[in-house]
């Protein structure tokens, strides 16, 4: 089965601007002190940067699924080939979350006491692989239905009360809940993604992966269909204001008024939230679909090897944040180690445009990497382990 470029180049476009929310995350002056999307403090640039960066999560995952169905179907005709993949699944998912809490991790919080762990995108990612290396023997349509079962329904589990037992409250969070687990004076813990609520977008994307092996036209048809029926659900039931997010209100005036419209609930993902970001995301892929030009083949090269994008990118917007604190006048003895506390001292910070400029500074630098890693990668199909990444 061909390679779907499509997904490459939806996967590199969104892998471009999740950078920009780890270069505010770590750069951007209030980022220490302010949420980007409390309508009280922020202003418009400030939450539009932070709102625009919200697709990237739920592409990665539904993307994931959709890769996850295309790499079963390549095997389908092998000898064992089904079950080799399905173990692959397994393999990988696990090696995502050893990643996650080791060299992602120290990326962030640059602690070699490693006293804060904070389980995201790559975790959810690869627990989500290892359940559906599993469960992928059932039929796609099916796993779709659970899957927006999930996406609908999980928002009511907030109705119920809270654990009270240690053990059960952990594991209730992991599965269905974003918090913070102060375990010790030393080490915190933050479930950021939460488990099902993201496998649910999972088994979506598993669901319409074979969706991307029906002909051109076909294909780019039903891409707009679910993204236009995927934002209409947004529109209607957010005018509705009574399920599926937080709610919004009229505000100061309509610009604060549409981004409080706007302003859905990411932790963790709400019915509203997955439905606006995956309808921008199903119009990104009919808009790329069968484009072959100079922005395309750039963001196949980052789309391509996304894990190690990853990796290095969180790694490089660090270096530039302690760049930044030295510039400023600091020391690295002045940058703050701690639970939750990802160095920056007080004081340090930059102004939005530089912002800006510090994330396309990044994503020119990943340029060649990512490009040399992706030739590599297809050299040297031998090398196992370079299937991971």
């Amino acid at each position: 089965m061909k390679r779907i470029n499509t997904v490459d180049i939806v996967r590199g476009i969104v892998m471009v601007i999740m950078a920009l929310d780890h270069t505010r995350d770590l750069l951007h002056t209030p980022a220490l002190t302010q949420d980007p999307t409390d309508l009280a403090t922020t202003t418009a640039p400030i939450f539009l940067t932070r709102w625009i960066t919200h697709l990237c999560a739920p592409t990665f995952v539904f993307l994931s699924g959709t890769s996850a169905y295309l790499s079963l179907q390549r095997r389908a005709g092998l000898r064992d080939g089904q079950s080799e993949a399905r173990s692959f699944l397994r393999k990988r998912g696990l090696v995502l979350i050893l990643l996650e809490v080791t060299v992602i991790n120290f990326a962030f919080w640059t602690d070699i006491q490693f006293r804060s762990l904070m389980l995201q995108v790559i975790f959810a990612i690869g627990g989500g692989l290892v359940l559906l290396s599993w469960l992928s023997t059932l039929p796609a349509r099916r796993l779709g239905i659970i899957g927006l079962s999930i996406i609908v329904l999980h928002g009511l589990l907030a109705l119920l009360p809270a654990f009270t037992n240690p053990a059960a409250h952990l594991g209730w969070a992991l599965l269905f809940r974003t918090e913070v687990f102060p375990v010790s004076a030393n080490f915190m813990l933050l479930v950021a993604y939460p488990l099902i609520p993201w496998f649910g977008i999972m088994l979506v994307g598993f669901a319409c992966g074979p969706m991307f092996t029906l002909p051109l036209d076909q294909r780019r048809k039903r891409l707009l269909y679910y993204g236009l029926l995927a934002l209409g659900v947004f529109v209607v039931v957010r005018a509705i204001n009574v399920y599926g997010s937080v709610p919004w209100s009229v505000q100061k005036d309509a610009l604060f008024t549409f981004l409080s419209f706007m302003n859905v609930n990411k932790y963790p993902p709400s019915l509203l939230y997955t439905a606006v970001t995956l309808g921008v995301m199903f119009v990104m892929l009919w808009l790329a679909d069968g484009v072959d030009n100079a922005f395309t083949r750039v963001m196949t090269v980052y789309g391509k090897v996304p894990l190690f994008y990853y990796i290095l990118h969180w790694y490089l917007v660090k270096m530039a944040m302690i760049g930044m604190v030295l510039i400023q006048g600091f020391r690295l003895s002045d940058m703050p180690l701690g639970a939750l506390s990802f160095g920056r001292p007080p004081g340090a910070g930059v102004s939005l445009p530089v912002v800006y400029a510090v994330w396309l500074g990044v994503v020119v630098l990943l340029y060649p990497l990512c490009r040399w890693y992706g030739r590599y990668k297809a050299d040297h199909p031998e090398i196992g382990w370079l299937r991971y990444g």
